[in-house]
């Protein structure tokens, strides 16, 4: 058989499992999604395409067939990720409080120096017709919410918090994003930590610039000044320490996803 048979026959796969995924699920909607078999069947994609692409093309071809798997991985995922309700946290669940993980990239805990810096102001910048520099009192005087959701870590614990902060909605609005964003870029003091999210999960009901937890100001544990948070992306996703929110034409990876992992990060 050859090669490019062989590439054929894997990307046929990978259509036709796209397919299938895509039907018109069953009516009962409440099952829980099972992420260890959705990782298994990427998985599985990704490694027909490898197969696919070692020939005597070399790693070219290979880094060909992979972006082409790793593109419709992405797609079924988007859809099995899709969310038609709002996170609640855990029934049953209490707020975790100070047991709550905190977690930073940097040596020690990182504090925003005005001293050093500047006072603190975070950037709304990119495709938007009106960049923003939103001062810590600026940003709490725009219309507040509050949520008590999960927060999920992708070792496989969650944890409920009260967060409160505003919307991603509202700053876009704010900042007037233009139609041709198509990812957002979340960046941080934290040692240069940034992490890129697809626009639509940018600008989901659930995902905003948090300002304090549990009815108190954040501390620098937990991101202070102001930290992104959306029940709907995994712990590496939420940028803590937030300087700049970048509205871009397309995403540009992110800390953790520059080593390997999953870009997209869904819940």
């Amino acid at each position: 058989m050859t090669s490019r048979l062989i590439r054929l026959k894997a990307i046929a796969l990978i259509d036709r499992s796209v397919a299938a995924l895509n039907t018109t699920p069953p009516a009962a909607t409440s099952v829980p999604l099972d992420r260890r078999g959705f990782v298994k069947a990427s998985a599985s994609s990704l490694a027909l395409a490898w197969l696919a692409a070692c020939n005597s093309s070399g790693p070219r071809e290979a880094e060909k067939l992979l972006t082409y798997a790793t593109r419709k991985n992405e797609s079924v995922e988007r859809w099995l990720l899709r969310h038609t309700s709002m996170d609640h946290g855990s029934p049953g669940a209490v707020v975790a409080g100070e047991r709550f993980p905190s977690y930073f990239i940097s040596d020690v805990v990182p504090t925003y120096d005005p001293t050093v810096a500047g006072p603190w102001a975070l950037e709304v910048s990119g495709l938007v017709r009106t960049p923003l520099a939103l001062t810590l009192p600026q940003l709490m005087a725009l219309p507040r919410i509050e949520q008590r959701v999960n927060h999920y870590c992708v070792e496989g614990w969650n944890a409920v918090a009260q967060f409160t902060g505003v919307s991603m909605r509202e700053i876009a609005r704010l900042a007037g994003a233009l139609p041709e964003a198509s990812a957002v870029d979340f960046q941080s003091f934290d040692d240069g930590y940034h992490e890129s999210w697809d626009i639509e999960s940018s600008l989901h009901p659930q995902t905003m610039v948090v300002y304090a937890k549990d009815g108190n100001a954040l501390t620098p544990a937990y991101g202070a000044p102001a930290r992104l948070h959306s029940p709907i992306k995994l712990g590496y996703k939420n940028t803590k320490y937030l300087t700049k929110v970048v509205f871009m034409a397309e995403r540009n990876g992110g800390y953790w996803s520059d080593k390997g992992y999953e870009w997209f990060g869904g819940t």
